[in-house]
Order: C-alpha cells, then sequence, then structure tokens
C-alpha cells in the first residue's frame, strides 16, 4: 500500500464511511480521520479493514499521511464545525493545498469560505454530494464549485466515484466559481422537495379519493415508472407501497404525517424570493411540511372545521391517467422554476453555469434522478439561453397535452375537499406565466393611491414613471419604488 494518501476525508459519519469506501474501490488510497478518534479505530478493523486506508488520531498525523498538494475533503455538520476545521487545518497547510466541504453548506458560507482560504494561499472547493447513504458508496451525483485551480486535482478522483449515465460519462463536472456548486445542490435540494409533495399529492388523492387499495397503488406506480415518470422517487413510492409490517399491515399508514426537513429547502425558497424569482411550487412543498408539523392543531381543527365529504363518481382508470398527467406537468414547472432561479442566480453572482450539464449532473447517482432530465439537457443542448422551460417546443407539447387531465385533478381534488397544494400552485404558475395582461395594474394603482409608489403606463414607453394624486388632497411627490 502506498505509504501517503491520494485524498483524506474528515468525518466518518455515513456519508462520510461510504464515500471514503467508494473511493477505496476505484483504487485510491485515503486518509480518514475524525474529531472522536475511536471511530477511525472502529472504522479501520471494521469496514475499512485490509484496505488501502490510513487512520489518523490527530490533524497533524492526517496531513502528514496526504500527498501534495494535499486535498482534504470535511463531511462534517454545516455552520460552525465547517469554519472551526478550515482554522484548524490552515496552520498545518501549504500553498496550493485544497479545502473541499462535502456538506449541505449554505451557498453565501461558501461564497465568503473561498475568498477567505483563498486569501491564505489555498484553495477551496463546496461541492455538493446528492444520493444518501447508497449513492456515497456507489455513486453519486457531485456539484464542485469554487477556486477554479483546484478542479484539475480533484476531477480524476471526483469523477471516478460519480454515478455514470448509460454512455459512462459522469454525473460530476465543474459548475462555476465560489459557491456555485453549493448553489445548484440547493435548488436540487428543493427541486426535490417539490418532486416529493406532488408524489404524496398524488398518493393522497389515489387513497382518500379513489378508495386504492396499497396493492392497487403500487401497480400504479410500477407502471409510471416504466414511462415518462421513470424516476427514483416513482421507483422509491411503488416500493413503499408494498412494505409491509411485522403483523402485515401496510406501513406506510403507521407512519406519523409530520414531515421533517433540513433547511435546503427553506434557503431554496429564500433566495427566490431575494432574486424575484416566482419559485411557487417549492415553496408550496416547503410550507406543506410546515403545516404537517402542526399536527395537534390539524386533530382539534379537523373535529370543529367542516368540508365535503370526497365522493368520486367518475371513470376511475381514467382519473389515474388524469393524475398522471397532472404530475408529469407540475413536475415540468417544478424544474422551469428551479432553472430560472439558477439564471437568475447566475446574473447575480457572476457565474456561468452550464444549464444542459447541470441537468447530466442529476442524472444519476441524486435524489432527484430521472429519465426526465434526459429531456432537460436536450432542452439547453438546443437553447442554452432559454429562458423557461414551458417555452421548450418538447415540453410545451407535454403541458399542453397534460392541459385537460390537469384541471381536472386540481378542479376534483378542491371540490372534494382534498389539499393539494403542489399541483394547484403549479397550475396557477402556468396560467399566470401565459397570461399577457395581470391585475398587477390594480396592485400598482393601489401601491400608488396609499404610498406614491408610481406606475408605468401601457401607452408610454418603458422606464417612464407616473404618479396620481388620487384623492386630491395628495401632493405631486413620488415615493421611491421597488423591483425585486
Amino acid at each position: 500500500m502506498k505509504t501517503q494518501a491520494d485524498i483524506g476525508l474528515i468525518g466518518l459519519a455515513v456519508m462520510g464511511e461510504n464515500l471514503v469506501l467508494n473511493m477505496e474501490s476505484k483504487g485510491y488510497t485515503v486518509a480518514v480521520y475524525n474529531r472522536t478518534v475511536e471511530k477511525v479505530d472502529r472504522f479501520m478493523e471494521g469496514r475499512g479493514k485490509g484496505k488501502k486506508f490510513i487512520g489518523a488520531h490527530s490533524v497533524e498525523e492526517f496531513i502528514a499521511s496526504l500527498e501534495r498538494p494535499r486535498k482534504v475533503m470535511l463531511l462534517v455538520k454545516a455552520g460552525k464545525p465547517v469554519d472551526d476545521f478550515i482554522e484548524i487545518l490552515i496552520p498545518h497547510l501549504e500553498e496550493g493545498d485544497i479545502i473541499i466541504d462535502g456538506g449541505n453548506s449554505h451557498f453565501p458560507d461558501t461564497i465568503r469560505r473561498t475568498k477567505y482560504v483563498e486569501g491564505k494561499g489555498l484553495l477551496y472547493i463546496g461541492t455538493g454530494v446528492s444520493g444518501g447513504e447508497e449513492g456515497a458508496l456507489l455513486g453519486p451525483s457531485i456539484m464542485p464549485g469554487g477556486s477554479a485551480g483546484a478542479w484539475t486535482h480533484v476531477k480524476e478522483i471526483f469523477q471516478a466515484v460519480a454515478a455514470k449515465v448509460e454512455d459512462g460519462t459522469p454525473c460530476c463536472d465543474w459548475v462555476g466559481a465560489n459557491g456555485a456548486g453549493h448553489f445548484v445542490k440547493m435548488v436540487h435540494n428543493g427541486i426535490e422537495y417539490g418532486d416529493m409533495q406532488l408524489i404524496s399529492e398524488a398518493y393522497s388523492l389515489m387513497k382518500n379519493l379513489l378508495g386504492m387499495t396499497h396493492e392497487e397503488m403500487h401497480e400504479v406506480f410500477r407502471e409510471w415508472n416504466t414511462g415518462d415518470l421513470d424516476s427514483y422517487l416513482i421507483e422509491i413510492t411503488r416500493d413503499i407501497l408494498a412494505f409491509r409490517d411485522e403483523d402485515g399491515e401496510p406501513l406506510l399508514e403507521k407512519i406519523l404525517d409530520t414531515a421533517g426537513q433540513k433547511g435546503t429547502g427553506k434557503w431554496t425558497g429564500i433566495e427566490a424570493l431575494n432574486l424575484g424569482i416566482p419559485l411557487t411550487l417549492i415553496g408550496e412543498a416547503v410550507f406543506a411540511r410546515c403545516l404537517s408539523a402542526l399536527k395537534e392543531e390539524r386533530v382539534q381543527a379537523s373535529r370543529v372545521l367542516e368540508g365535503p365529504e370526497p365522493v368520486f363518481k367518475g371513470d376511475k382508470k381514467a382519473f389515474i391517467r388524469d393524475i398522471e398527467q397532472a404530475l408529469y406537468a407540475s413536475k415540468i414547472v417544478s424544474y422551469a422554476q428551479g432553472y430560472t432561479l439558477m439564471r437568475e442566480a447566475a446574473k447575480e453572482y457572476d457565474w456561468d453555469l452550464n444549464y444542459g450539464g447541470i441537468a447530466l449532473l442529476w442524472r444519476g447517482g441524486c435524489i432527484i434522478r430521472s429519465a426526465f432530465l434526459a429531456r432537460i439537457k436536450e432542452a439547453f443542448d438546443r437553447n442554452n439561453d432559454l429562458p423557461n422551460l414551458l417555452l421548450d417546443p418538447f415540453f410545451k407539447k407535454k403541458v399542453e397535452a397534460a392541459q385537460a387531465g390537469w384541471r381536472r385533478v386540481v378542479a376534483t381534488a378542491l371540490s372534494n375537499g382534498i389539499p393539494v397544494p403542489a399541483f394547484t400552485t403549479a397550475l396557477n404558475y402556468f396560467d399566470g406565466y401565459r397570461s399577457e395582461r395581470l391585475p398587477a395594474n390594480m396592485l400598482q394603482a393601489q401601491r400608488d393611491y396609499f404610498g406614491a409608489h408610481t406606475y408605468e403606463r401601457v401607452d408610454r414607453p418603458r422606464g417612464e414613471f407616473f404618479h396620481t394624486n388620487w384623492t386630491g388632497r395628495g401632493g405631486e411627490t413620488s415615493s421611491s419604488t421597488y423591483n425585486a
């Protein structure tokens, strides 16, 4: 075995342990360290025994075991622990060495850390890693950004351990400067929130409106996974619906209906608000989790607040096809919004993002991997300046074909009192986006009436602002305006 390691990793929790096993299986020697050094010993005597690992019991020992330029990857809890380890590492590193944060860090922190670490003569990478425990071991999606000069030193390792698509292309490539990698990972997670909420609403309609059994729903998702909706999340939903508890009953119905979250979906929504992008579906997916957490209140409300009793009298098979169409069309909207957010962020933070390439990064290994993403890559291959996926010929045709069923699903759900916030907001966005004229003229008139915020006119050039003395009591002075 080599006396020095190709790369080192700090943080032997689930993701870290599986990722180093992946690296070692691809022929690399890996140094490992954990602040709780007993974890190092357990790993070296357990899953790492007899393999190309160098276990370290101190930072000094760990750094000494690495080939130059040293490549140190952190897989520790986001936030202060990352900053703490950067401060610990810097005194032991030399010019040109590389610190890599592979956790779920917030991209503004990565922007700040890149500048700081580069100021010390070192290189920095903030990389999204998606795929969970299995992905880390067998091949995740990897989204690196940061110091451009670092990429050549880690490219071979990262692309070797990443998931591969059918032609062998790795689901890993350089995303962009400073926080670009973690931003793209954040948007990935936001889209993941949306996909999961849409699937949950489809399940709710089948169960609560159509009265389907778990076996019947399992078959529907099994069939969906062979068509346009083929994806990891549809696949695991199929399996969840078939899973039985020890007593033979469906385990799903024994799980408390309160969803947790780690914050990446919230970050995506907040950044959309900061940049003025209508990321409505992901926002609703986050709020749906927040509403689910109000379990005790909802139980009380269910005893007091009344609504319609769900009754379905139509063609069940036809309505299942409608749900499939609603799910696919809403998914298009979610990705369209996510890509619009990335395009606006690229302008704001001066990133050169490859939008088709990002779809390729997500084709394998990650949680949102799906056949659908190949279509997104094709759309941006046709037009990398595409402002919205809904305007691509393929997706335009798909949404038009799905529209009637999509509307029937939303109307039927609402008339039966079944909440479908993601389906509904997706349709509202579609209708708003295709509207040449929206009632925002009334909003702007109201703003000018009470706050003298001015307005533009349809019969004058854009950029000219006007104020009206609506009551006759106001003056001619107008307020400043703000556009997100």
